[in-house]
């Protein structure tokens, strides 16, 4: 019999409202609706038990039906594997032996168990759960359901008592809703691999995938030649070697070799280091290999934009002005309630006047705005939402888990200092958001991307895991915490009971306070073609054939690894905003160093 995980006491209260008969009334009570789920089908059913004395050790309830399954109770009411509670189970009865079985079928199911005196429905015990019923698991509930010694409330002087049952059938959307993810297949089930943690590279992976997943740079960096380089050592090749991997292996990739090319050791794998300086950094070290190659200059291409400073006077014709290179966009999340607020503060002019007026060449003291606007912006645009920040008050970094919404799609036309001639140029496609759960200390980075052109189908990147998921996971689910959201939206009615799945409903929303995006991926819309066409064959370097071979090595020697203790060694986990640099041009291997 397989149980929910956790158990808690639950509340009984000392007179309901309503009966148990009393459906619609009943089943905001016991059943509450979540609006994150589409009901598929929702059954009531009750057994009526004539005499509890006179019950199995092993009981089943009548058949019922339900989203064209057959379900029944499956009870035992001296217990499970022990003999101080009731358990009982919800069980799909379905025959394994049959012509038209499926052996991946599956469906799943928001239950409550009640039990209840027949002769007052509104004296009622419950408790929920939620569960994905499947071949490996036809059943689910609890061992320990209620205390038997204290089960006569519940029943009448002639031992009379009914269980029913409150079901509904949501849509698995995704195929993998409440899946427990063992012996998951990502190939198989995705068409995609993931990337192996080494201990607190997972924000490396989420970045590498979404490189990766860029195309148009995917090309770029298999045409660096690299033949004759040792992947330890050239980054070039350690990187071509991991895409590679991830475009044809079976199984999860390593990126040991890539942080042996940058120069770290076991201990900086233990480390979080700053995924901006880490992008910066590694798109600066591809650059210099491409230089005097056949992609030379890709990564401005398909990167770069053009911001422009300046300081203009208000009541002369006077302006002062540089236009700067830019990689990625950092943007506001304090204080900004959307994406299209922080472009707005990002761009908002200050006005100089009084004792901090301008001085304009030729012209004296001016009032003046001073500002920035965008020259151009990339095909690929990279916005670094600012999650972590520096609280003067408290001499802390710390991090920023406010309520701030990002678009499918934006148009930068206004950003703009010049209107472009065709207002679809700068419009962009949500493309990926890399997610941060936890606080300043640590936590835990993945990515949500979406591979291809067509279609909406988003897949969550989470280390050596890739499963689909839905929209509202991709937007609402990172958008950060809203503090202004309604109290009865799927949350806890304080006058009502606590039940174990509300509990846990309340568990899940706690820990999306702290997770939310910390950096978007747009590509230009009219770019897509370009951004995610297809890699022939032939661009693709022959010598990372081998590349598979030692991947599969790899994984071989990270499970023995694990599966054999070694030494402990004292790491600090805590995220480290650690800055890494160029070495000199003249040096032939450009490592990333920790300072």
């Amino acid at each position: 019999m397989t149980e929910v995980e956790t158990t808690i006491k639950d509340i009984e209260k000392p007179k309901n409202k309503y009966s148990i008969y009393d459906h619609e009334q009943i089943l905001p009570v016991v059943l509450p609706l979540n609006k994150d789920y589409e009901q598929v089908d929702l059954q009531v059913h009750h057994w009526e038990i004539k005499d509890w004395n006179a019950l199995e050790q092993r009981a089943h309830g009548p058949v019922f039906e339900a989203a064209g399954y057959q379900w029944r109770v499956l009870l035992f009411p001296r217990g499970n594997s022990q003999h101080e509670m009731v358990s009982v189970y919800l069980e799909v009865v379905i025959d394994p032996k049959s012509e038209d079985y499926n052996k991946d079928w599956s469906v799943c199911g928001q239950f409550s168990v009640v039990i209840s005196n027949p002769d007052d429905p509104t004296h009622y015990f419950m408790n929920t759960a939620h569960h994905r019923f499947c071949g490996e698991e036809i059943d689910w509930g609890f061992t320990k359901y209620h205390e038997i010694k204290s089960l006569p409330a519940y029943m009448n002087k002639q031992n009379q008592t009914v269980i029913s049952i409150f079901l509904r059938v949501v849509k698995d959307e995704t195929g993998v809703l409440w899946h427990n993810l063992i012996n998951y297949d990502s190939r198989k089930e995705t068409g995609y691999v993931g990337i192996r943690n080494q201990g607190a590279t997972c924000y490396m992976n989420s970045l590498i995938q979404s490189l990766y997943f860029t195309k148009t740079f995917r090309k770029a960096v298999y045409g660096i030649p690299t033949e004759k380089e040792d992947p330890n050592n050239s980054v070039a090749l350690a990187l071509q070697r991991c895409f590679y991997n991830l475009q044809f292996s079976e199984e999860s990739v390593g990126t040991t070799e890539l942080t042996k090319s940058f120069g770290w050791d076991s201990l900086d794998a233990f480390m979080q280091h700053d995924v901006q300086e880490f992008s910066r950094v590694l798109q600066d070290n591809l650059e210099l290999k491409m230089k005097g190659t056949k992609v030379d200059g890709a990564v401005t291409n398909i990167f770069m934009g053009k911001m422009k400073s300046y300081i203009k006077c208000i009541n002369v014709d006077y302006e002062s002005s540089r236009v700067e290179d830019f990689y990625d966009i950092q943007l506001n999340v304090k204080g900004c309630k959307t994406l299209q607020d922080s472009f707005r503060r990002y761009v908002d002019k200050e006005t100089m006047d009084g004792e901090n007026k301008y001085m304009a060449e030729g012209c004296g003291l001016q009032d003046a705005w001073k500002g920035v606007s965008f020259e151009s912006f990339p095909p690929v645009l990279h916005l670094q939402l600012k999650r972590f920040e520096y609280d003067m008050q408290r001499d802390t970094m710390i991090k920023i888990n406010d309520h701030h919404v990002f678009p499918d799609h934006i148009n930068l036309n206004e950003f703009c200092s010049k209107p472009c001639q065709d207002p679809t140029e700068y419009n962009y496609v949500l493309h990926g958001v890399l997610v941060h759960s936890g606080d300043i200390d640590g936590g835990h980075y993945f990515a949500l991307l979406k591979p291809e052109k067509e279609g909406n189908k988003w897949f969550r990147f989470d280390d050596d895991r890739v499963t689909p998921v839905t929209l509202r996971e991709v937007f609402d689910d990172n958008y950060g915490d809203d503090p202004l959201r309604p109290a009865n939206r799927n949350d806890d009615d304080p006058k009502q009971l606590v039940t174990e799945d509300q509990l846990r409903c309340t568990n899940a929303r706690a820990l999306k306070r702290f997770t939310n995006a910390y950096m978007l991926v747009y590509f230009q819309e009219n770019k897509l073609d370009e951004i995610l066409g297809e890699i022939r064959s032939e661009e693709i370097p022959k010598h990372l054939n081998r590349s598979l071979k030692d991947n599969a090595k790899a994984l071989k020697d990270d499970v023995l690894n694990t599966l054999i203790p070694t030494q402990p060694t004292t790491v600090n986990t805590k995220q480290k905003h650690v800055h890494m640099k160029k070495m000199e041009k003249a040096v032939a291997d450009k490592k990333c160093i920790i300072m």
